[in-house]
């Protein structure tokens, strides 16, 4: 669907979570020398201003990133660094979507794949990466995008999967959509955000995860409240995570101090985390 505008919700708790983790894995792709290549299948469009009527609309980067800028966290640095990069500042105009965040890392030996159906944000998106020649961005379905790229080339990559789950069936065919991948790359470092509207679905899609035959599987989630309070009041989204698949061994034991750390910051007295290993390696 093309009703979806991740302008709304830019820097809220979910990006927080799922950029960290992010940057984590780009940082440590890139301690290499050999080439790898980055593949976002829901990629928005790579940079958002948070002054705009859509941001300012909802506000939830007050209650995300703006509530992390004004004090240090060296833990947070990495995160924090690439949010100051778009800024030029220590004020918050502006936040980076993964494209952009995947951009600073990218050498000159990398190339990315960047996916997204909804046109004005694929114009920006080719706006925002227009000055880099290994950056390429299709409208096009990234689901049916991933698995044309995979194997990639450099036989290193990230792919991060990153919907709006709008339809319901996306639920399943992410899922789906991974296992293939994962079959004709089965090295590759896979980032599966998800929502947690209803815990049910999450339960199926962890469920498929494990028992899909792949190794290697870890969970990082940030509650805002519990699933039943959220689920009595009819609540939106109230809590996000990521499936992670082949994660680099360093990214659980940051996770396991930082998720604490980040429910104090941004969660009420309800909150909680799930850090966890789901399949061993």
């Amino acid at each position: 669907m093309l009703s979806y505008r991740h302008s709304y919700h830019a820097g809220n708790y979910a990006d927080v979570v799922k950029h960290i983790v992010l940057i984590e894995i780009l940082a440590y792709m890139v301690k290499k020398p050999a080439p790898f290549e980055y593949i976002d299948t829901h990629s928005g469009a790579g940079l958002y201003n948070l002054r705009s009527e859509h941001a300012v609309k909802l506000g939830e980067y007050r209650t995300g990133v703006g509530k992390l800028m004004a004090k240090p966290w060296p833990l947070l640095e990495p995160y924090l660094t690439q949010v100051r990069e778009v800024n030029r500042t220590d004020k918050l105009y502006y936040y980076p979507g993964s494209p952009m965040i995947a951009q600073q890392f990218l050498r000159s030996q990398d190339r990315a794949w960047l996916y997204e159906l909804h046109p004005s944000d694929v114009k920006k998106l080719e706006d925002n990466t227009r000055a880099y020649n290994n950056i390429r961005v299709e409208c096009s379905d990234g689901l049916r995008g991933l698995l044309a790229r995979v194997p990639p080339k450099a036989r290193r990559g990230v792919v991060l999967i990153d919907p709006s789950y709008e339809v319901k069936a996306d639920y399943a065919q992410v899922v789906e959509t991974v296992i293939k991948a994962h079959k004709k790359f089965t090295s590759g470092v896979y980032v599966i955000w998800y929502p947690v509207v209803e815990r049910q679905q999450i339960d199926a899609m962890e469920k498929k995860l494990v028992r899909s035959g792949i190794r290697n599987i870890q969970r990082y989630e940030l509650g805002l409240e519990a699933d039943a309070e959220a689920k009595a009041k009819g609540a939106g989204m109230t809590s996000s995570g990521l499936f992670v698949i082949n994660p680099p061994w360093t990214l659980f034991a940051t996770m396991q101090e930082l998720l604490p750390q980040l429910q104090a910051a941004l969660a009420e007295d309800d909150g909680f985390v799930k850090c966890e290993v789901l399949v061993e390696q």
